[in-house]
C-alpha cells in the first residue's frame, strides 16, 4: 500500500516531464481546468441556454475530478511533509496555499455557486503546471525579485498613494466650484487621480478650469515618474538575479573569489586591468553590498567584494587575494 501511495504522490504532486504518467496527469488536469473555466464563461451567455444541461454535466464532471485529486493529495500528504506525522501533514496541507486554493475551487460548486469570483480561483491551479526543476526558472525569478525588492516597492507604492491623495485634494480645490456634482469632496477625485497617475486617462472625469488643467499637466508628469520608479526597481532586480545566475551556470574554470580585508592583500585598491596583469585573473562579475555588476574600466577592488574571476584551466595557481 505504501508503495502505491508513494507512486500516486509522485504522479499527482511532482511535475516531472521524464515521468510519463506524471506528465500525462499534468496535461490531463490542465485540460480539465481549461474545460471548467470555459464552462463558467459559457454559462454567462444567453445564447448557450439550449446547452445548459450539457454545460452542467461538464461542470459536475470537472468538479468531480477536482474532488478526487483533492482527496488523493490529502491521502498522500505525509510524503509532501515527510518530517511530520500523518495527522500534522494533513493539517499542514489544509492550511497551505495549494490546499486552500484547491478547497476554494470545490466549495463554490456546493455552497457558493453565485460567487463566480471564487470559482475563478481554479485558474490559479494551472500555475502549478509550470513548475520547472531548475532554480532560476521564470516564476522563481519573478517571485525572488518581488521578495528581494519588497521594501523598495513598498516605498514606491507609498509615494504613489501620497501623490494620489495630494492630487485629489488639489483637483477638488480647483474644480469644486465648477463641477460640484463630480468633485463633491476631497475624495471624489481619487478615481481621476488614479487613472491620471497611472497614465490610463479614461476621460470620464476631467478638469474644466484653467487652474485644474494646469495642475492636471503637472500631475500627469508626476504620474509617469511615479510609475517609472517600480518599473526601474523590478528591472534592476531582474538584471541582478540573472547576473547572479551566471555564477552557478559558469564553467568550472570560473572561480568565485571573496576579497578579504587582509592588510597584505595584493588585490585591494587594484583595478581590474592591474589584477589581470599582476595575477593573471580576469574579473568577470563583481558583487558588492548585494548588488552584482560587470566591472567597468574605472573599477577597483574593495575589501569584501565578491568576484567572479576567470583563469585558464591549464593554470592551476590559486587566487592570491
Amino acid at each position: 500500500m505504501n508503495t502505491l501511495k508513494k507512486r500516486v504522490f509522485d504522479i499527482i504532486q511532482i511535475g516531472n516531464r521524464e515521468d510519463g504518467p506524471s506528465f500525462a496527469f499534468d496535461l490531463f488536469i490542465m485540460v480539465v481546468i481549461l474545460t471548467n473555466i470555459t464552462v463558467i464563461f459559457l454559462e454567462t451567455f444567453d445564447e448557450m441556454a439550449p446547452y445548459r444541461d450539457v454545460l452542467q454535466i461538464l461542470d459536475t464532471l470537472t468538479i468531480g475530478i477536482f474532488i478526487i485529486e483533492y482527496g488523493l493529495r490529502i491521502w498522500t500528504a505525509e510524503y509532501l511533509y515527510p518530517g511530520l506525522s500523518r495527522r500534522k501533514a494533513v493539517m499542514r496541507f489544509f492550511l497551505s496555499y495549494d490546499g486552500i486554493v484547491d478547497l476554494l475551487t470545490i466549495l463554490p460548486f456546493f455552497f457558493l455557486s453565485g460567487f463566480v469570483v471564487f470559482r475563478m480561483l481554479r485558474v490559479v491551479r494551472i500555475l502549478r503546471l509550470f513548475r520547472i526543476n531548475s532554480t532560476y526558472d521564470s516564476f522563481n525569478v519573478i517571485k525572488s525579485v518581488i521578495y528581494e525588492k519588497k521594501n523598495q516597492l513598498a516605498s514606491s507604492l507609498f509615494i504613489l498613494i501620497v501623490l494620489m491623495l495630494a492630487s485629489s485634494l488639489c483637483m477638488y480645490s480647483a474644480e469644486h466650484e465648477a463641477q460640484p456634482e463630480i468633485f463633491r469632496n476631497a475624495l471624489s477625485g481619487i478615481w481621476w487621480s488614479m487613472s491620471t497617475l497611472l497614465t490610463v486617462g479614461y476621460g470620464d472625469i476631467y478638469p474644466v478650469t484653467e487652474l485644474g488643467r494646469a495642475m492636471a499637466i503637472v500631475i500627469s508628469v508626476l504620474g509617469v515618474m511615479a510609475v517609472a520608479i517600480p518599473t526601474g526597481i523590478l528591472s534592476a532586480g531582474f538584471v541582478e538575479n540573472y547576473t547572479e545566475a551566471a555564477y552557478s551556470s559558469a564553467p568550472l574554470n570560473f572561480r568565485l573569489q571573496t576579497v578579504h580585508a587582509d592588510a597584505d592583500s595584493g588585490w585591494i585598491n587594484r583595478s581590474a586591468k592591474e589584477v589581470l596583469e599582476d595575477h593573471g585573473y580576469r574579473i568577470i562579475l563583481v558583487k558588492r553590498n548585494g548588488v552584482t555588476f560587470p566591472p567597468k574600466d574605472n573599477y577597483r577592488v574593495f575589501r569584501g567584494d565578491e568576484l567572479a574571476v576567470y583563469k585558464d584551466s591549464s593554470d592551476e595557481d590559486g587566487v592570491s587575494a
